[in-house]
């Protein structure tokens, strides 16, 4: 599979330029899978709830679907890309994907990020993972990196590749992804986005670019720079992240443990710790 990203500066509001540049910068582009960043169409720094229903979009048949979905029947690609999208009075961080035969489907974001949670709902959909004629592709967003459960949920899922649109400012997910590949031994896409956006008194948010394709052992197979556009693609085997094995001994998938990790416990008492009494009677007690 050809797999790879495109990193870009979106400018906010402009819905029309965005897919327009999109289009044109994948227009020559020989490639299976595409990822583009979160919020792409719309950019990322809401400042009111009638910017978000403004900018907002239904899923499928609104124009950004519309634009990809042509997209990917001309170049015969699957695409992932981060939208605001609309559902009736409830707006959602999502992701779709398209393919050579149209619309496959939405993710919307488990974990929002920070002033997210302002303006769009907690995603409803769970994580997903689609079954393609180039593997089996899943699809997480941004912030869910943070928490190890994305990942595995999707590989356990059988997501062979995991596209990662993300808009990231925090400088940790670019050194994390290849622990979060090499723990479930899948590959990952990042597609971020470069640039600034300040559009309300205060700081403003810097996007730290980076954007970068990881391998099932953690190896980095293509990493952009954190300022500037790229387009880049690798060559990956979706087959190496069909095997979980480690040595003739451990299986990542079959050594889980799950009833171990789904219960907290409280720590068994220590048999040999002096009692209270022992504490009070030695003036050891300090509470």
């Amino acid at each position: 599979m050809r797999a790879g990203f495109f990193q870009f500066e979106p400018v906010f509001g402009d819905r029309e330029q965005n897919i327009d540049r999109v289009v044109r910068a994948l227009a020559n582009t020989d490639a299976d899978l595409m990822v583009l960043p979160e919020l792409f169409a719309s950019g990322y720094q809401f400042v009111s709830h009638e910017e978000v229903a403004q900018l907002s979009e239904q899923v499928p048949h609104g124009p950004t679907t519309d634009a990809l979905t042509g997209l990917s029947r001309r170049k015969g690609m699957y695409v992932v890309a981060g939208v605001a999208e609309k559902d009736g009075e409830r707006y959602y961080n999502s992701a779709f994907m398209t393919g050579p035969d149209g619309y496959i489907g939405v993710y919307r974001k488990t974990h929002l990020f920070f002033e997210e949670k302002l303006w769009f709902s907690p995603g409803d959909t769970g994580f997903r993972a689609f079954s393609t004629d180039i593997g089996r592709i899943g699809i997480m967003i941004c912030f869910d990196w943070i928490f190890p459960e994305s990942m595995r949920t999707l590989a356990l899922m059988g997501a062979e590749v995991v596209a990662h649109p993300a808009n990231l400012v925090l400088p940790h997910c670019p050194s994390a992804m290849p622990i979060r590949c090499l723990e479930n031994r899948t590959y990952a896409i990042t597609a971020n986005r470069v640039g600034r956006e300040k559009r309300k008194k205060g700081a403003g948010l810097r996007f730290i670019g980076t954007s970068q394709i990881v391998g099932p052992d953690g190896a980095i197979c293509a990493r952009a720079p954190e300022t500037g556009e790229a387009l880049m693609i690798a060559d990956i085997d979706p087959e190496q992240a069909r095997d979980k094995s480690l040595n003739p001994f451990n299986d990542l998938f079959e050594d889980r443990r799950p009833a171990m990790y789904l219960t907290a416990k409280p720590n068994p008492p220590d048999n040999n710790a002096p009692s209270e009494a022992e504490q009070t009677s030695s003036g050891k007690r300090t509470s």
